[in-house]
């Protein structure tokens, strides 16, 4: 009877029974590859924090992103914008909650490879590139034409189509910090993210590159001078580049998706956003002793 009871405990144990709950169990997160850094390090924490959570991050562009949680193959998602009215309707026709937590504010940077005599841009010219008319940007480089980041500036310019010239898109944030690195005079498109806190492959490679000044459009906030994605210009709304970040569950009950979603948008996940270069959606406290 002591050896069943043995098994049972064991069996019991094991990581794939382990009970799905807030924070335990097995949970697929898709998320938007251009914030792979700040979400990694969120997983990082958690589950060093919840022995018995396991998190599947799935690295996809917005597209790629969007199919495979609209086909409700994983139905928890970090993304730069809410969903649409159409989609909303494809869970609320299925009784689903929608649960949304807004997370952080991302700067959107533009890069170069340092030293280069341009510092600055005009959120200007970045829309007449854009838009295929001339422009004093030779070169401007995206992650990838299904990304988060190319429908941001496509809504920016007012265009539907990337111009044939001018205007790249690669196929990930890496690709970009190593091309605008290897190919002096390009700007590149990036989470600011990527370079407050670059994977370890990258770290040489980003301290060889800058962050550009931003000027925006005449009457806007930050058309007065050039500000860069640094925290205190994204909080008074000085940065023209930026965009709010979201995680989504559809889970449709209690699990561990719901649990992420809290861990992030609480205090513990915050720090991690505030460290990341990112504006915290609500900026953790701080505490001060005061010696006499």
């Amino acid at each position: 009877m002591a050896g069943f009871l043995f098994v049972l405990f064991s069996c019991q144990n094991n990581s794939g029974s382990v009970q799905q709950s807030y924070t335990s169990g097995y949970e697929q997160i898709l998320v938007d590859e251009s914030f792979a850094p700040i979400i990694e390090d969120q997983e990082y924490l958690f589950e060093s924090t919840y022995p018995n959570a396991k998190l599947d991050l799935v690295m996809k562009s917005e597209n790629e992103l969007l199919n495979l949680f609209l086909t409700d193959s994983i139905q928890v998602a970090v993304l730069s914008r809410l969903l649409s009215p159409d989609e909303r309707k494809h869970f609320e026709g299925k009784n689903i909650k929608i649960r949304v937590n807004r997370f952080a504010i991302d700067g959107i940077a533009l890069i170069t490879k340092s030293p280069s005599k341009d510092s600055t841009v005009l959120v200007q010219d970045i829309i007449q590139v854009l838009k295929g008319s001339g422009s004093a940007i030779k070169s401007l480089v995206f992650d990838n034409a299904n990304s988060s980041t190319v429908r941001y500036f496509k809504e920016l310019a007012g265009v539907e189509e990337l111009p044939e010239m001018g205007v790249y898109a690669l196929k990930s944030n890496a690709e970009v910090i190593r091309y605008v690195h290897d190919n002096p005079g390009t700007i590149g498109v990036v989470g600011v993210n990527w370079m407050v806190q670059p994977p370890t492959d990258l770290e040489g490679i980003v301290e060889g590159l800058k962050i550009l000044g931003v000027k925006n459009l005449e009457a806007k906030g930050g058309s007065d001078a050039f500000y860069k994605p640094t925290q205190n210009d994204i909080a008074l709304g000085l940065y023209p580049l930026t965009r709010s970040l979201y995680i989504i569950n559809c889970e449709g009950g209690a699990g561990l998706g719901t649990g992420f979603s809290s861990f992030i948008a609480g205090e513990r996940g915050q720090r991690v956003v505030l460290k990341s270069g990112l504006l915290p959606d609500s900026i953790p406290s701080r505490e001060i002793n005061i010696v006499n």
